[in-house]
């Protein structure tokens, strides 16, 4: 037993090394481990075909020194963001290597049975175009808006793609490719990429807010994802702040499907806000922008806002108080390391973010650094991959 437990030491050191090399005395570091039980893990790997040795260019005089390397082309993972808008794959192998991304558009209106068929080409459209079969997949994790239950493997609830509640997609998907299937709530997976990839590499505390048209929320508490008793933790989006239900800021609480601080500081709620602010003679120029027909892209304001424009300025100011206050009950409950605003909102950059530290401040009793995402439309998808190479740890333990 102790031999297997120091073989998957040094395995997940080697993993997690860069290029997935590392010399004797690395993984010695890294494990705290002995020489003599890195050597025999090491040689226990290599009778398995999961590591071999090669030679250290680093070295350039007296005996030529060996790293080790993770054969991280045995297998392969697929990450799958699934939302409204695209569908989005990431192939990686079991270094967590992305080998290539493949995003399809998600047709208007879609429903549930028509994502899922998406789904289906978009996973052998990206198999393909890596070069592999469905057979070279250990592992497939999905993520999805909504509530998911892990265990069962369902969607319990997704307000966003009509029909896609209750669909098999995990047996189904499982019986076309063979391997393990995973499901997970979108933003659960992004706080994990976050903390692999992102801007909170290694933080312990973490809360991950996806906004945009929708607001959801990850967490990472003590190095782990918390998810709560019934999937549902830190569902910021249905915070109730009390507004009165005439509040300029908010949109119609009759909206099905969305949650009171959705309607209140929501991608939607933004426009609408910046729209009538800049009515009549206050802003004529900033309100055409905004008012296109057929279009709410609120790119514009934040443009305006960056040069300077006091109505856009003071558009944000509003939206930003009111995320701020939202965002301090989950700082003041969480005491958070770190936050961090992903989804299309992120990419205002700190025209929205130093306004959101400025109302914060006074409003929670630690300071907790706040930052953008820079994983952008890829954090789903790369947090998929990081949990089915999770996934993939007894197969390797088993090899």
């Amino acid at each position: 037993m102790l031999r297997q437990i120091n073989v998957t030491a040094v395995l997940t050191a080697l993993r997690q090394a860069a290029s997935a090399t590392a010399r004797v005395a690395d993984l010695m570091t890294t494990t705290g481990l002995s020489r003599p039980a890195v050597t025999r893990a090491l040689a226990d790997l290599r009778e398995a075909d999961l590591v071999e040795l090669i030679a250290d260019d680093a070295t350039r005089v007296g005996r030529p020194a060996q790293r080790a390397r993770f054969c991280a082309e045995l297998g392969h993972v697929a990450g799958v963001d699934v939302g409204p808008h695209k569908v989005l794959v990431k192939i990686a192998d079991l270094a967590g290597d992305v080998l290539t991304t493949h995003r399809v558009t998600t047709p208007p209106n879609a429903t549930g049975p028509d994502v899922f068929a998406l789904v289906s080409a978009a996973l052998d459209q990206a198999v393909a175009t890596a070069g592999l079969t469905p057979a070279d997949l250990w592992a497939v994790c999905v993520g999805t808006p909504g509530i998911v239950d892990r265990e069962r493997g369902e969607v319990r609830l997704a307000p966003s793609i009509p029909g896609w509640a209750g669909l098999p997609v995990v047996p189904e998907l499982r019986d076309r490719l063979h391997c393990p299937v995973l499901i997970d709530n979108d933003v659960n997976l992004a706080v994990l990429a976050e903390r692999w990839q992102g801007t909170a590499v290694g933080v312990g505390s973490l809360v991950f807010v996806q906004w945009g048209e929708r607001i959801g929320t990850g967490l990472i508490i003590d190095g782990a994802p918390y998810r709560g008793a019934h999937a549902a933790a830190g569902e910021l989006g249905f915070l109730d702040l009390g507004l009165p239900p005439n509040d300029p800021t908010g949109r119609p609480a009759a909206d099905e499907g969305t949650g009171p601080f959705e309607r209140l500081v929501g991608a939607a709620a933004i426009h609408d806000l910046a729209v009538a602010m800049t009515a009549g003679d206050r802003d004529p120029d900033l309100h055409a922008q905004l008012t296109r027909p057929g279009d709410r892209d609120i790119t514009p304001l934040f443009t305006a806002a960056a040069t300077g424009n006091r109505t856009a300025v003071a558009v944000i100011d509003r939206v930003a108080a009111r995320f701020a206050q939202g965002l301090s009950a989950l700082i003041l409950l969480l005491d958070p390391e770190q936050v961090v605003i992903g989804g299309g909102l992120s990419r205002a950059g700190d025209t929205l973010l130093a306004p959101i530290r400025r109302h914060l401040a006074g409003r929670t009793l630690s300071a907790a650094t706040l930052h953008a995402s820079t994983l952008g439309e890829d954090a789903v998808a790369l947090g998929a991959v990081r949990h089915a190479l999770d996934a993939t740890a007894d197969r390797l333990a088993g090899a």
